[in-house]
């Protein structure tokens, strides 16, 4: 069996206005670097990712202050799921083949690690159709009714906080997004695509360091993380 070559996929063309920030989350800086500057400088930099292709805005004023980093850029799209799609039909263009592994990563988890990109490689392997990295949940997790009243205790047994990246072929991820589209509905990671699709993820425990930087206090964190104060 020819070896497998393994891609990673940047979707990073939202806004972040929950960051409530002068630039998108992305370009925002820690420790002295951009966020998406640490996350690429990560994945570059993996022994067994062959190339990253990062989708961004089209009017996209940041960018090109990134450092060079021998990535390839696409233009992204109005949600997560466009922006992958773009970049998978991209990654074709380039030197990617649809049997090829592609791993999806958040631009914002600027804190994952080399050893759990690996762990998930590994344990996906050649047996599953996939899988992502993810933390089981600890806490008493409650469901509320629409005005914040608690409803109930739900059994936190099984359940996972969904991370990234998160690994499939590059054809049947294309295909599962696609179809999703066509059916007007917008999948809010590329697990749930699959999913819909049939696909029974392997979900491989991951560091809960690697967070993602939505709001202000999850840059604190990061710094904290980083050893930063």
């Amino acid at each position: 069996m020819p070896a497998s070559h393994y891609w990673a996929v940047v979707p990073a063309a939202g806004l972040g206005r929950r960051m409530a920030a002068p630039r998108p989350k992305q370009y925002l800086d820690l420790a002295g670097q951009a966020i998406i500057t640490r996350t690429l400088k990560t994945l570059t930099s993996h022994p067994s990712i062959q190339g990253v292709m990062v989708a961004v805005s089209a009017d996209d004023e940041w960018w090109p202050s990134i450092p060079e980093l021998g990535v390839h850029v696409c233009e992204g799209g109005a949600e997560r799921c466009h922006s992958v799609c773009n970049a998978l039909l991209a990654l074709l263009d380039v030197d990617a083949d649809a049997s090829d592994w592609v791993l999806v990563h958040d631009a914002v988890r600027p804190l994952v690690t080399h050893a759990d990109i690996s762990r998930l490689i590994e344990q996906v392997g050649e047996a599953h159709d996939g899988g992502l990295l993810g933390v089981p949940v600890r806490d008493t997790m409650k469901r509320t009714d629409a005005a914040g009243q608690v409803k109930e205790t739900v059994s936190r047994e099984l359940l996972w906080h969904a991370l990234t990246p998160q690994q499939f072929r590059l054809g049947a991820l294309k295909q599962a997004l696609t179809t999703a589209l066509e059916a007007d509905e917008l999948p809010t990671d590329e697990c749930q695509a699959m999913e819909r699709s049939g696909v029974k993820p392997l979900m491989v425990e991951g560091s809960p360091a690697n967070i993602k930087v939505t709001h202000p206090r999850d840059l604190d964190l990061a710094l904290k993380l980083l050893g930063v104060t």
